[in-house]
């Protein structure tokens, strides 16, 4: 079964970038390497990419916020908040808490900045940018554990950050900060203290939903579906050996549902998502496969995939029509979330 074979197929507009990055890629990329591109020299291409996109600062405001991640070390981690310009002192947002991928080993609040302020003044909606401790310095579950301790405390104090949980209640991530979305999601529903404050939506891009070395645990009717790994083994920018890298840093238990959302004993309950999937991607089908599970269980889904795009394809293409394509997507797809809360 090779359901999905064709989306491995380069998109005709990057397939010359596509051939040069794999004539250049040589393993995976070290994690101090890592970091640096992605908090520095990523963060500045996107934003100089974006830049006639992005508002004038008089749309919106920022603050940063240092939280205590409550786990008794002392250490804290970043939060930016990103405000719309407000009409009235006391007008309030539907929230979108955002967090940043990178592989659990790298990346920070200026990843996606620019087009978290995009979204913040053309959608109207107030954004969280988490931060988390990275692998391997802190393993599986301190990420996890550190963006539930900053969520937690925007959950019950959404004045301070100019949100009506009410408007809208949204997660998302992408890659490493989608797999910590679903993850929350799961962890939030069963949470007596968001029984009250329930997520009004998911927003999961290129997210990894099952550790590839847990793909026995599932039914054979998903499991024949989980091809990706294996066909996209060898693509440009996120190859099958770097993504074991970086799970063999993080240490995520393989069966541990937090780990691989897919594996949870139930489904039910959680809030609509939104799914971006790359189709030159090892991790493309298993976001598939996870739709199939969310719709079966009565979840709301909508999943959008890019043909012959690679992982990282929505920061390394900024300007050219895909990656325009994606970004006006992404804004439909929380705008679309944005419905489903009770009093929008």
């Amino acid at each position: 079964m090779a359901e999905y074979a064709y989306l491995s197929t380069p998109d005709p507009e990057i397939a010359e970038d596509l051939r040069v990055m794999s004539e250049n890629q040589d393993g995976p990329m070290d994690n101090t390497i890592l970091r640096e591109y992605l908090s520095n020299v990523l963060s500045a291409d996107l934003r100089k990419a974006l830049e006639s996109e992005l508002p004038s600062e008089s749309k919106y405001d920022v603050k940063d916020f240092m939280f205590d991640t409550g786990d008794g070390s002392g250490a804290k981690v970043l939060a930016r908040n990103i405000v719309p310009a407000k009409s009235a002192p006391d007008e309030k947002f539907p929230l979108f808490f955002w967090i940043h991928g990178g592989g659990w080993v790298a990346g920070d609040v200026n990843m996606d900045d620019p087009m978290l302020r995009i979204i913040c003044a053309n959608l109207r909606i107030s954004v969280v940018n988490c931060e988390y401790r990275l692998s391997p310095e802190h393993v599986f579950p301190t990420a996890l554990n550190d963006c539930y301790a900053v969520l937690k405390h925007v959950a019950g104090n959404p004045d301070q950050f100019s949100a009506s949980l009410e408007k809208g209640f949204i997660i998302g991530g992408a890659s490493a900060g989608g797999n910590l979305s679903a993850a929350l999601a799961l962890r939030l529903r069963d949470d007596p203290f968001f029984k009250e404050k329930p997520l009004t939506g998911q927003s999961l891009i290129i997210p990894m939903v099952i550790h590839p070395d847990a793909y026995s645990e599932l039914p054979e009717e998903y499991r024949s579906q989980l091809l990706s790994m294996e066909q996209n083994k060898n693509a440009p920018g996120s190859s099958k050996e770097s993504v074991y890298k970086l799970l063999t840093d993080y240490q995520g238990p393989p069966k541990d549902p937090y780990m691989s959302p897919l594996l949870a004993d139930s489904h039910k309950g959680l809030p609509p998502a939104f799914i971006q999937v790359a189709g030159l991607d090892p991790l493309r089908d298993e976001a598939f496969v996870y739709e199939k599970v969310l719709n079966k269980n009565g979840v709301s889904t909508k999943l959008i995939a890019y043909p012959g795009v690679p992982h990282s394809g929505w920061y390394i293409f900024a300007t050219k029509e895909v990656g325009k394509k994606w970004r006006k997507d992404w804004q439909d797809g929380i705008q679309w979330l944005l419905g489903f809360s009770s009093k929008n």
